[in-house]
């Protein structure tokens, strides 16, 4: 059984430090996804939980054993890494077989061993290739088959589709997944993009300087953001934010009243609206603004609405026709309404 366990994990560099009280439990056969922007901490945890960076703090286990002290090539993992790291002058069986050959396997066992994983990622008619003459992304299926080989019990990703085109990144991230449902290993994966963590992760762990931001499904972080960080970074297009006043029921200012689903303390509220929440509507409309920019997206467009003072970004079908200048009232449900604390930024309800 490979559980990752990481328990207070600390790192430090000098004085400063970068990870403080990472608390975390995945379970056997998991995808966990680190997710978080440029200098978070998800890459420096992963590299921490390979081996690669020495533990300042805590305990890390994996199987149920401690491992802060161990090497990594004793922890059982494998690790696929941005950069693909291949032998330019071997060829494409010499770089997937090279760790296994080191470790004194039979030559019996390593073609035992090669057969499904060049199948599994269909490098059969490059192994005789050197990696000059391949595209990137079957580079990257030749990093992923040299950690495959190796039965590990943990998979580590970091970053690995960032160097590919966004056609490539969309059919690695498919067999990616798909590699990881056939093979039952547990994976733990780190990117900066949304997309890679919606689609591959059964669960989430946004990070933010040093710390976990929130934990969960995709659909729960998504729907249920626990932060105003959370809930900006999550999703796309990128949520509104308003700064409205909770009074007699109502959340307003001078040019927006909306009616929040529960009662609301009044004072100053952090109102977030998804663009693809608000609905043209039939009448005068909750909230109501001038279209400065119409964008088309295929199969939507994505409005830019002036609101007095706010600047809000609204998502409607493309068969929606809508001239630039012309005004527009949107309604809004109220359960489509997220209200964070201004202060803390935490969630409200």
């Amino acid at each position: 059984m490979a559980t990752v366990e990481c328990r207070g994990i600390r790192k430090v560099y000098g004085a400063l430090e970068v990870m403080r009280d990472f608390d975390l439990k995945i379970d056997d056969h998991e995808f966990v996804v680190f997710l978080g922007p440029s200098g978070c901490g998800k890459s420096t945890m992963l590299r921490m939980i390979a081996g690669l960076e020495e533990i300042s703090g805590g305990d890390l286990l994996i199987g149920g054993e401690r491992m802060n002290e161990r090497d990594p090539g004793d922890r059982g993992i494998a690790m696929v890494f941005q950069n693909y790291a291949l032998y330019p002058h071997m060829s494409v069986r010499e770089n997937i077989t090279f760790g296994l050959e080191r470790a004194g396997i039979q030559k019996s066992a390593i073609e035992q061993r090669l057969a499904p994983v060049v199948e599994a990622l269909g490098l059969g008619v490059y192994l005789a290739r050197k990696p000059t003459e391949l595209s990137g992304g079957q580079q990257q299926r030749v990093a992923i088959a040299r950690a495959m080989i190796k039965t590990p019990e943990v998979f580590l990703f970091d970053e690995p589709l960032s160097n590919l085109d966004a056609k490539l990144r969309g059919s690695l991230r498919v067999e990616i997944a798909r590699l990881h449902r056939d093979l039952k290993t547990t994976s733990i994966y780190v990117t900066h993009d949304q997309l890679e963590a919606m689609t591959l992760a059964d669960r989430i762990v946004l990070m933010k300087d040093g710390r976990i931001e929130q934990m969960g499904t995709p659909e729960e972080i998504y729907q249920t953001p626990a932060t105003v960080f959370a809930a900006g970074f999550i999703g796309t297009p990128n949520m509104n934010f308003l700064t409205l006043e909770a009074s007699a029921g109502a959340l307003t200012d001078s040019d927006i009243s909306l009616e929040p689903r529960f009662p609301v303390r009044p004072g100053p509220v952090t109102v977030g609206l998804r663009p693809g929440a608000l609905r043209l509507s039939q009448n005068e409309g909750a909230i109501r603004g001038r279209v400065e920019r119409n964008e088309f997206h295929g199969e939507t467009r994505l409005l830019t609405l002036s609101v007095g003072a706010h600047e809000l970004t609204v998502s409607i079908p493309a068969g929606l026709r809508v001239n630039e200048g012309e005004v527009l009232g949107f309604d809004v449900a109220p359960a489509d309404l997220h209200l964070f604390d201004p202060t803390t930024g935490m969630r409200l309800g």
